[in-house]
């Protein structure tokens, strides 16, 4: 099994929005002396929580740190792009890294309806989203009427994020499929996987299906240790439900200061059930039923919190535990 790393440059109570993005390099240079497979990216818009809004720049900044690890997008949205920029941006990338470089699509619209605006983003539409992604595929073949640049001896990997919907497109597509929200605890996860394997379409990127998860894991020595760990991301969330905006990570200790509605300790809660964290005896074990329930051959930890150091130790801590 293939270990990853999913980095969403967040944002911390404190410092500078741009510290994020060098915090996510830094990040990336010591996953790759852990031995972590892919260093992925995310693409988020107008997100105060979130300082990455173009995966391919921040990947060039990555690779130029690196020598090893993948770079992959987690993703790239594409109804917000024209596909020929996408392909020329990761075509850029390939040229740089060569044989590093994964493109992973996705087709989530922004995350309020004046960013949606801004981005001139108002549907979310599965069969433009399909054309758009077949339309990319062919300037990455170089089977389009122009030609997409510059032209490399190979091109980006392409992987679709996938919930619902999106499995069944993956499948029609012939893309290997990436996994993670809470489709992950849906009990209908073990049909919806083996109806991607079973209508998947073979293609020349990928001939036979194949399943990433994405999972939030907080590796500590106790599961309430975990759940301190995790509760900066879960506050965060919770508040954003409440306020339509997604902050920056505080401190542990700055969030238990503040006053907790019964319904944000009700979200608050949620988010942490939903978190696989503690000794290697809950986190292993549950990672396990996941992988046998999928089938998955890669895991990605979409791991996040205020503390970086704990961030570091998380790291280490989970290659040390799966290996």
């Amino acid at each position: 099994m293939r270990l990853s790393l999913l980095d969403r440059s967040r944002t911390r109570s404190g410092y500078p929005e741009g510290d994020a993005l060098r915090h996510s390099v830094e990040r990336a240079v010591k996953a790759e002396s852990l031995g972590y497979h892919r260093f992925w990216g995310a693409e988020h818009h107008a997100v105060p929580g979130i300082a990455s809004g173009s995966p391919a720049v921040l990947l060039a900044a990555v690779g130029a740190r690196t020598s090893r690890i993948r770079l992959g997008s987690g993703g790239v949205m594409l109804p917000h792009h024209q596909p020929l920029v996408v392909a020329e941006q990761f075509l850029m990338l390939e040229a740089l890294h060569p044989g590093r470089v994964d493109l992973g699509l996705g087709r989530t619209l922004g995350f309020t309806a004046p960013v949606r605006r801004a981005l001139r983003q108002d549907a979310d539409d599965v069969e433009t989203f399909a054309a758009d992604l077949e339309e990319l595929r062919s300037y990455l073949r170089r089977e389009a009427p122009v030609t997409a640049r510059p032209v490399t001896g190979t091109a980006p990997s392409l992987f679709q994020l996938a919930t619902g919907q999106g499995l069944v497109t993956a499948a029609r597509l012939g893309l290997p499929a990436v996994i993670g929200g809470p489709v992950l605890h849906s009990p209908e996860l073990g049909e919806a996987v083996a109806a991607y394997r079973r209508d998947f379409q073979p293609s020349a990127e990928a001939p036979q299906p194949q399943v990433i998860i994405s999972l939030d894991l907080y590796p500590a020595e106790t599961q309430e240790q975990a759940r301190e760990l995790a509760l900066p991301e879960a506050w965060a969330m919770a508040r954003s439900r409440e306020t339509g905006e997604f902050s920056p990570l505080e401190p542990v200790e700055q969030i238990r200061q503040q006053r907790w509605s019964p319904r944000t300790t009700s979200r608050v809660e949620k988010s942490l059930h939903r978190m696989i964290g503690g000794p290697a005896g809950v986190v292993v074990p549950a990672v396990e039923r996941l992988m046998e329930v999928t089938g998955a051959e890669e895991l990605v930890a979409s791991t996040s919190t205020y503390d970086r150091e704990a961030l570091a130790g998380m790291d280490a801590e989970l290659m040390r535990m799966m290996l």
